[in-house]
């Protein structure tokens, strides 16, 4: 398929997706009534009340009965930040998550909560799970998360949920992110908003809303063009969201429908050498196209006052294309075969992942009162299955005089290969309210996962491969409500994580692969298990002041990682279970108003350890032996996460038509990754504050202008390091290295965007409103 034809077929799906939108929105109106209301839709509201404690459709769980420190956020507090994209708003305002910029994209960032990652970057250990609308979105290939294919403005609410909560399935090792969309019943009415300012950055943004009695409708749209803030990383979002549904008292039924297009630019690490200017590259092109057509129908009836039934179907079609440019770490060694010197400077890379997912659900909820106690039994059953094909090309390429590659050679196949995988898993949990103060809760889930992976080339029969990974995993937590506005909780929960087929692919240390571009014949790994213990306690005071406190623990068994064996910053190496890892820390949080002035605060302490000794190859670590590995030991820091981040926000309602919001947050040094036994001389990266402004004008009732700063304070900082060598020693940082001649060992580093600034209008219609400042 050539690219022309490729993007025909997206832009006919994504006009046929919004047509079939407009036609249901005419259906709606035509229609006579009002809206009804359904318990099961609590989830879908602007303000959100309940926990969902399982991805399915059901009634959600009182916040008071949950034990763990969930955190909620809503779309009124998503919009009055007007940060362009969801993981800002994360980082920015939720407890114990953080962010780094690895790949040099806003969009792409790595999140962590709670030592755990979610992250676009295969090869990267991922320990959270991400659900839209119950339909877990961790690409089955590799786990990850593409955080630019959920659309802002589509969400109605997220979920932060800790722990390892088995009721989420596959991965929630440290947590799960759970992300509720809009209905029209919930979200009446229109706006169109439009803005613009730093870095060439114009952004366009459209929804409308609306239900005549059992009917309703949502449509939006998403547009942002970004030239980025660094050289060679420009942005281009395209996210179309259409929702339809019906329901009346008893019954409630959803389909939806997601398309993304986008092709996103990053700028990877840099040398501390080339530091003066952050907004250079190191090299380019670094290209990533992400294109997904998600359609899911969700729906729940309830047989009598206690008895729910609920369930979902999706479909999932991803494609993802990229080309890396990369130094050839091999330059200047002798080839064992032919007795000849490699002298090619460097190689572009392209690879393509294409992707179908399908799958369901179903559960009860029976509500009851046994012995007089208030009861919640839920009890279900899921199918995940998927199809990928992946396929690697490779090309040598030199290196220009501003380090861009020019092909030398054609692209050559270097991986062709069909991966299957099918999971499945049972599921069930009971929440007794022994008393009108304690409340049991217990849970436990069924996995079950077959990876299969053959070689299309037929030149590589030692691929194929069939992997199967079964666990039990169990979960118990205690509440106690003295009184109403207090809470205390215990909870004991474990989960797994089957490996993928990216790493059960590349886990030979005798064979190293370079991801996500090489595939080899390797040994099985075994699943990670994860084991959390959490107490903590919350509370309201006078109606208005809302705090939380815990602690927590989550011990990994046959932690997963990424073994690195490059010369240079890159992605060489392989995966291997290194034994013990562990999580544990603290939280603190507060938030209220004060007349005019709204206040929230968190503080989060993270100490992520190894807990089991094994040898890392890092030849760039200034502690290495001759052999370039060095020793990892007990105690020694998982690289990349702070142990200390405070986030605070406050918010002034200047007048009933102007309100301005600040965010601060100071996040600790990290460990740079080839750092693992924290010995490099170069130690961790510096800790930062970073300050952001927001404000907002209402001229009319229907109108909002907007304004937001970022880094205020135009403060360098760097959130992500890797150890490697720096190829370009020579006259203005051109490649430098002679054959025979060994570049120069570095601290590489991420740098976080300058200060940058934005203005834009909103207008609202047909009933809606200007969605101001959260704080308002």
């Amino acid at each position: 398929m050539t690219r022309r034809t490729g993007q025909r077929r997206w832009c006919r799906l994504a006009a046929t997706g919004a047509w079939a939108a407009l036609a249901l929105c005419r259906l709606c109106l035509a229609a006579d009534g009002t809206p009804t209301v359904n318990p099961a839709e609590a989830l879908e509201r602007p303000t959100v009340e309940v926990v969902g404690t399982s991805p399915l459709p059901g009634l959600g769980t009182d916040r008071k009965d949950v034990p763990g420190n969930v955190q909620i956020y809503t779309s009124g507090d998503l919009s009055g930040q007007r940060q362009s994209n969801t993981t800002d708003f994360l980082e920015q305002n939720a407890g114990s998550i953080t962010a780094n910029a690895a790949q040099g994209n806003p969009f792409q960032p790595d999140i962590s909560f709670r030592g755990f990652t979610a992250s676009p970057l295969l090869g990267t250990p991922q320990g959270v799970s991400v659900f839209q609308d119950g339909v877990r979105i961790n690409e089955p290939f590799g786990d990850i998360v593409n955080w630019d294919l959920i659309p802002p403005s589509a969400i109605a609410s997220i979920q932060v949920i800790p722990g390892s909560n088995p009721m989420f399935g596959l991965n929630t090792l440290g947590g799960a992110v759970s992300v509720y969309t809009k209905s029209g019943a919930e979200y009446p009415g229109g706006s169109a908003e439009v803005s613009g300012g730093s870095f060439g950055r114009r952004t366009a943004q459209a929804e409308w809303g609306g239900s005549r009695g059992a009917l309703d409708f949502f449509l939006t749209a998403n547009l942002f063009d970004d030239r980025g803030w660094a050289d060679h990383n420009p942005s281009r979002v395209r996210q179309l969201f259409a929702k339809a549904g019906w329901q009346n008292e008893k019954s409630d039924l959803d389909a939806s429908l997601t398309l993304a297009d986008n092709t996103l630019q990053g700028t990877q690490t840099l040398p501390l050498s080339f530091l003066y200017d952050i907004r250079q590259a190191y090299t380019f092109p670094d290209t990533n196209t992400n294109k997904l057509a998600f359609l899911t129908v969700k729906g729940s009836r309830f047989v009598n006052d206690e008895l729910l039934f609920g369930g979902n179907l999706y479909y999932r079609h991803y494609k993802n294309s990229s080309v890396s440019s990369n130094v050839n770490d091999d330059f200047g060694s002798l080839d064992p075969d032919s007795g000849e010197v490699d002298d090619v400077e460097a190689t572009n890379d392209r690879s393509t992942i294409t992707q179908s997912g399908y799958g369901g659900g179903v559960q009860m909820v029976l509500t009851g009162t046994p012995a007089a106690m208030k009861n919640q039994l839920t009890v279900g059953a899921s199918v995940d299955a998927s199809q990928s094909r992946f396929n690697q090309y490779s090309q040598d390429a030199e290196l220009t005089a501003v380090r861009g590659t020019l092909p030398t050679g054609d692209f050559e196949l270097a991986t062709d290969a069909d991966t299957d995988s099918r999971g499945y898993g049972i599921f069930a949990q009971n929440i007794l309210n022994l008393t009108k103060q304690w409340t049991l809760t217990v849970s436990g889930r069924y996995n079950h996962v077959n990876v299969r992976i053959e070689d299309r080339t037929g030149n590589a029969p030692a691929l194929n491969g069939d992997n199967s990974f079964s666990r039990f995993n169990p979960s118990v937590g205690l509440n106690f409500n003295p009184f109403e506005g207090l809470t205390a909780y215990a909870s004991y929960d474990e989960g797994a994580r089957a490996p993928t087929a990216i790493e059960l692919t590349c886990a030979d240390a005798n064979a190293p692969c370079k991801l996500p571009n090489d595939f080899l014949a390797d040994p099985p790994l075994r699943q990670v298990v994860s084991h959390t213990v959490e107490i903590g306690t919350r509370g309201t005071l006078k109606g208005m002041w809302h705090w939380s406190a815990a602690v927590y623990q989550t011990r990994l068994t046959d932690d997963i990682e990424f073994v690195s064996t490059s010369a240079g910053a890159g992605n060489a190496g392989f995966f291997a279970n290194v034994g013990e890892t562990r999580r544990r820390g603290f939280e603190l949080s507060a938030d209220g108003r004060f007349h005019a002035l709204t206040v929230s605060a968190h503080y989060s302490f993270t100490d992520a350890a190894f807990r089991s000794a094994f040898l890392q190859s890092s030849p760039n670590n200034s502690s290495a032996d001759a052999d370039g590995a060095i020793q990892v030991e007990p105690g020694d820091r998982i690289p990349g996460l702070p142990r200390q981040v405070v986030k605070m926000r406050l918010g002034y309602t200047v007048t009933a038509r102007l309100s301005v919001g600040v965010n601060l947050s100071v996040s600790d040094g990290v460990y740079a990754r080839g750092d693992e036994n924290n010995q490099d001389a170069n130690g961790k990266l510096p800790a930062y504050t970073l300050v952001n402004l927001d404000a907002h004008y209402r001229p009319l009732k229907n109108l909002e202008l907007f304004a937001r700063v970022n880094n205020v304070f135009d403060r360098r900082y760097y959130d992500f390091g890797i150890l490697g060598q720096n190829f370009f020693t020579g006259p203005n940082h051109t490649f430098g290295p002679a054959v025979g001649e060994e570049p120069v060992s570095e601290q590489f580093r991420g740098p976080g965007a300058p200060i940058g600034a934005w203005v834009g209008v909103r207008y609202s219609f047909g009933g809606g409103s200007a969605e101001g400042s959260a704080d308002d």
